[in-house]
């Protein structure tokens, strides 16, 4: 009798991850397909992201220009909650014209609220075009952290761990 409600309770256990990953499917097909209503072009990166305790994808796109953008989409309900352009150089006039903070001082800031090597930094402009500096630094647990640093004031602006990562862009590793 004990085999089978070990075995019901594995089966159940199963079923339920299952479905867990179903749900997870759908909010992320439903993401990509917001993203690409907004944009058309090729995905280069997807992470899945934990913000402030909510599940949220990060799809990164290129479109035919070579441009990236970055979405930060909702995971529950497929929702693109944050859009960002981004620039392969800090010295671009979109990116320069609004910044007041050197990169240094922004990883310095980066660095005190999260201690650990800086992996990944891009340059991006948000939605109402102030420029940002996003810095992906690893701890000494291997756990990886996204601080974005508004690059007029030197203050944080958003905080995400990172669950999973597909893909990588080799121009933005340090």
């Amino acid at each position: 009798m004990k085999k089978i409600s070990v075995k019901t309770a594995v089966m159940a256990g199963l079923g339920l991850l299952s479905l867990g990953a179903v749900a997870a499917d759908q909010g992320l097909e439903s993401c990509i397909q917001a993203v690409k209503k907004e944009k058309s072009g090729d995905l280069v990166k997807l992470e899945k992201l934990n913000v402030a305790g909510k599940g949220v994808y990060e799809l990164e796109l290129r479109d035919g220009n070579r441009q990236e953008w970055e979405f930060m989409c909702d995971a529950d309900s497929g929702k693109v909650t944050e859009r960002e352009s981004e620039v392969a150089d800090p010295n671009s006039q979109a990116f320069k014209k609004s910044v007041k903070v050197t990169e240094e001082d922004a990883a310095a800031t980066a660095l005190k609220a999260n201690p650990g090597t800086i992996e990944e930094v891009e340059y991006e402009i948000e939605e109402n075009g102030a420029a940002s500096y996003e810095f992906d630094i690893v701890n000494d647990k291997g756990v990886e952290t996204k601080i974005e640093v508004d690059a007029a004031s030197g203050k944080i602006i958003e905080t995400a761990t990172e669950e999973w990562e597909i893909g990588e862009e080799a121009d933005e590793r340090r």
